[in-house]
């Protein structure tokens, strides 16, 4: 895949919290997930693209779950948070005003659940008109066949499907 342009990219890293990470996961466990979104996360940061999270609230209710926050080693001062109260980003978030304040075109995805949350998402983005990549190796789902379809299936019609160590940035772009 060829490098992607830091100035044009964006890290969108979903749903990420510790209450999500912890769930009985495949086909890898949460722990995998997020060191390799923070991998990710470095590489971004040190091209100086931008890292943006996506963090779910249930509506209607008068306190999240314990659990509900970002896991802390993810996130840095700065960095865009978006709360979302559905299973995509979009809808009434403001993310793609984020997004677009920040000259974003390209989009990595990464985040749990992989048939969920980052799966709404992109369709989203795809719709907006964004390019995306999925980095496959920093995600993941409730059920490894869950994955798998949106992997298999679905991913490479919205985009292209990349691995953690795949996924380059130069300033050429």
């Amino acid at each position: 895949m060829p490098s992607l342009d830091p100035a044009r990219t964006a890290l969108l890293l979903v749903d990420l919290m510790e209450r999500i990470v912890a769930l009985p996961l495949a086909p890898r466990p949460g722990t995998d997930v997020l060191a390799a979104a923070g991998r990710l996360a470095t590489a971004f940061r040190a091209a100086g693209a931008p890292v943006v999270h996506l963090r779910v609230e249930r509506p209607g209710v008068p306190a999240q779950p314990p659990g509900s926050e970002l896991v802390p080693e993810l996130l840095r001062a700065g960095e865009p948070v978006v709360v979302k109260r559905t299973i995509g980003g979009f809808q009434d978030t403001g993310l793609h005003e984020v997004l677009t304040g920040l000259g974003v075109r390209t989009l990595v995805l990464a985040g749990i659940a992989t048939n969920l949350g980052v799966e709404s998402t992109a369709r989203a983005a795809a719709d907006h008109g964004y390019d995306l990549v999925f980095a496959e190796d920093a995600m993941t789902a409730l059920t490894a066949d869950e994955h798998q379809a949106s992997v298999d299936l679905d991913f490479p019609r919205l985009g292209t499907v990349a691995t953690v160590p795949g996924i380059t940035l130069d300033g050429r772009g």
